[in-house]
């Protein structure tokens, strides 16, 4: 007898409780690991290792220049050092010694140029490059052997700057364009004119959780990794490049990471080949663990930007043409800058339409550490140039900036630059209308002129910005994902799928998402750490697809499974005379259930026993492929994008004249996320989007000293936003009537636009600089816009009478 066969009666209360109940997505929920995150539960990368017995730790080797020959390396002291087991170097690599992800310029240790004449000794590409890795019993005797280690350098001069890069034309490609158009004519043409240039700085991850990986090997040789990375597969493919081995040897487990922001897409591989080739030689368990300082000077940033620009308006403050130059400093290998670049180029236009352009980039060659993904992924870039354009028009003018931004907004049926149309343009100019009326915009700006006329050393301003961002991998062959979904014959469930979680909630989305698609609570979901050796060839967790290409690969396969226990089901609940159909069936709450006869109802465990005696297959792989995307680079024209997120802010600041020192008193922000699944994450994410965007631009400021050392390396130095510098006023809102046809459940993208809202105060600060001084002129504030570059502002402001 089987054990369903032995089921008590389900009460029909029950029943219609189920059909009339709400689905999982959609529900405010906490994140999946919040309990375990707040109470120290929860387990990251290096908590792994030293659970592990004897695990071996690394420590690296820095050379103390930005550029240099490498003219002797003597790592025999060390291995004199009570504790040190071994020392690598380049000779220890058994496969190729290179970790980049889109080209072979990332040597893992320092090796000798290539080329007919090229100097013998290995190069030192930037300042704290490792030359030796030190193998201790444990990370205190790793770090007593790396002080041992001999090594002399003969120095290079650096190249450290844009400008000098752009000088000296040192750079890593050239040539990226995108034109509509006839920028040039419409330029002369255009009744006003205006042109300059600026630098926007990088910005440090800050990642709670520093670069962490542990590895061994395992009886039949095969290389097991742990390691914080956003893209487990690349993570894999490098490890065995590095050892010389198949892919199919190498297995790469993400647990969970603690902050990742595009810091750990690429970066993670170089720490993780370090263990590998360290577990591989020593046959032992090895971790490499940075800590905060080694983790910033080790590990590429935001690529800072220079940007050269014209731009011709008329007199009501329509933009009529624009040509920009961008230049990214990619220091010194290429790792993703031209995507990034790439998306800079898109992004320029923000949510503006752009009759008459052309966008050009290249990217410099310097002699720092290679820089890298970071959220926005170069769009922030690209949008700040045509925001300090709008605001330059409109005191140009003498108009309001808001007044420029409104005119130039995307309307329907327009196209970008790149000729995609702006599907649901409409939404721009709502979320601009939704928010004046919310946020009291022309009440307040009334009272700021007000108190401004009267306050000669204190002043406010007030913004509204807006936010138009792309939403899929530029890359298109990325735009993949797989998943594996497991079903028991209890009725519990597994999930497996190519997505990382760093805290975004993207584990909490894939739960709802499970438990919907199967009908159960989501108590009965586990999704399961993310491993190369569940779901295959995986795309990173990046470009704020996360959701929308796992989730739906998941959904894909709960589809497959439901629709084979719904035809069992339907046999079962048919009664003489009387079929039920598997349309008519209702998943949900741990039930099955007709939607026509609430009394044919079956649970789901005993539905699920029932199919396994029944030999129908309860597991399924899933996959999904974003549809009707493709871009011409050399035609510059295309459809990149599956959809636009849009999304408005308004923010208040207040400035001190003498100091520079300012306050954001209040931020009013809108959002379109389309048909939230989880509205709690989703504002958790616009807020604290908002909030690290805004430390890019007004507070988080990286310095180099003259020989290429990062000065700001910890926290002491580099100045992040905390607590202190949110507005007491905080209003975060959902853009209603914005789902997404064609995404997973209606959803749209969240991690990565709401960044771009923290462009209102920034603009907010130049509104408050512009009321110091006499009336009209353009403002200048540099980027960061640190306390420091806002008093320079304000002097400068003042100097003009």
């Amino acid at each position: 007898m089987s054990a369903h066969d032995t089921k008590s009666p389900i009460d029909p209360r029950r029943a219609a409780h189920a059909l009339a109940s709400v689905p999982n997505v959609g529900r405010p929920v906490a994140h999946e690991s919040a309990d375990a995150h707040v109470t120290g539960a929860a387990l990251y990368t290096d908590d792994l290792a030293l659970r592990s017995k004897n695990a071996l730790a690394c420590w690296p080797v820095c050379a103390p220049h930005a550029h240099a020959w490498l003219d002797h390396l003597d790592v025999t002291p060390a291995l004199s050092v009570p504790g040190v087991v071994r020392v690598l170097t380049a000779k220890d690599v058994p496969g190729t010694n290179d970790t980049g992800p889109s080209r072979l310029d990332e040597p893992l240790f320092p090796r000798a140029a290539e080329g007919e004449g090229a100097d013998p000794r290995p190069e030192i590409l930037f300042h704290a490059m490792p030359v030796a890795w030190v193998i201790g019993e444990s990370e205190e005797a790793a770090k007593l052997g790396a002080a041992a280690v001999i090594a002399r350098y003969t120095p290079r001069p650096p190249v450290l700057a844009i400008t000098d890069a752009i000088a000296s034309k040192s750079f890593h490609l050239e040539g990226m364009k995108i034109r509509r158009g006839e920028p040039e004519h419409a330029l002369e043409r255009a009744p006003h004119r205006l042109e300059g240039s600026f630098e926007m700085g990088g910005q440090e991850h800050f990642y709670l959780e520093a670069h962490a990986s542990f590895v061994y090997v395992d009886e039949a040789g095969s290389i097991f990794v742990h390691c914080s990375t956003q893209h487990p597969t690349e993570t894999q493919d490098v490890v065995a490049r590095v050892l010389g081995v198949a892919k199919n040897e190498v297995v790469v487990q993400q647990l969970r990471m603690g902050g990742g922001f595009g810091g750990k897409e690429t970066q993670a591989n170089p720490f993780a080949c370090v263990a590998a080739i360290a577990a591989v030689l020593t046959k032992r368990r090895v971790r490499v663990r940075l800590d905060r300082m080694r983790d910033m000077q080790l590990s590429g940033k935001r690529h800072p930007f220079h940007a050269a620009w014209k731009a011709g308006f008329d007199e009501t403050g329509k933009l009529l043409a624009l040509d920009v130059q961008l230049t990214s400093d990619g220091g010194h290998s290429l790792d993703l800058s031209l995507p990034v670049l790439g998306r800079a180029l898109f992004h320029i236009d923000n949510a503006y339409y752009l009759p008459n352009v052309e966008v050009r980039g290249r990217v410099a060659r310097t002699n720092k550490i290679s820089n890298t993904a970071f959220r926005g992924f170069g769009g922030p870039q690209g949008m700040h140039v045509i925001e300090e354009v709008m605001d330059r028009i409109a005191r140009t003018l003498g108009l309001r900036p808001e007044v420029v931004r409104t005119l130039n907004l995307y309307r329907k049926g327009q196209t970008t630059h790149y000729e995609q149309e702006v599907v649901h343009a409409e939404r721009l100019e709502r979320a601009f209308s939704e928010l004046r009326a919310s946020s009291a915009f022309e009440q307040r700006r009334a009272e700021i002129d007000a108190f401004n006329a009267t306050s000669p050393h204190t002043k406010r301003g007030l913004a509204l910005t807006p936010v138009k961002f792309g939403i899929s991998f530029t890359a298109k062959y990325y735009n993949q994902a797989g998943s594996l979904v497991l079903v028991y014959k209890d009725g519990s469930v597994q999930v497996s799928h190519g997505g990382t979680e760093m805290g975004q909630g993207l584990f909490t989305k894939i739960r709802a998402i499970a438990a919907d698609g199967l009908g159960v609570p989501t108590s009965a979901v586990r999704v399961m750490p993310t491993r190369t050796d569940k779901v295959p060839n995986t795309s990173a967790t990046a470009a704020s697809a996360g959701t929308d290409l796992n989730g739906a690969a998941v959904k894909n396969a709960c589809d497959t499974i439901r629709a084979r226990l719904a035809e069992l089901a339907a046999s079962v609940l048919s009664k003489p005379g009387s079929d039920c159909t598997a349309d008519e069936l209702v998943f949900r709450d741990g039930l099955v259930v007709s939607s026509k006869d609430a009394s044919r109802v079956i649970t789901f465990a005993e539905l699920v026993d029932r199919a396994y005696h029944e030999r129908i297959q309860l597991s399924a792989n899933g996959f999904y492929k974003t549809p009707d995307i493709h871009y011409d680079p050399v035609a510059g024209r295309g459809r990149p994008f599956y959809y636009y997120a849009f999304g408005a802010a308004v923010a208040e600041v207040e400035v001190d004249g003498f100091t520079g020192m300012y306050t954001t008193r209040r931020v009013d922000l809108l959002h379109d996320v389309g048909d939230s699944i989880s509205p709690m994450i989703d504002i958790g994410q616009i807020e604290g989007a908002f909030a690290q965007g805004a430390g890019w631009l007004t507070q988080e400021e990286l310095v180099w000293d003259r020989d290429g050392m990062l000065r700001t390396s910890n926290a002491s130095t580099y100045k992040l936003p905390s607590l202190g510098e949110c507005p007491p006023i905080f209003n975060t809102t959902l853009l209603r009537e914005a789902r997404a046809d064609g995404v997973v459940h209606g959803s749209k993208a969240v991690g990565e636009p709401p960044f771009m809202l923290a462009f209102a105060v920034r603009e907010a600060l130049k509104d408050a600089v512009a009321s110091f001084g006499a009336p009209g002129g353009v403002v200048d504030l540099a980027s960061p816009a640190t306390a420091e570059a806002v008093y320079w502002s304000i002097e400068s402001r003042r100097a003009r009478g």
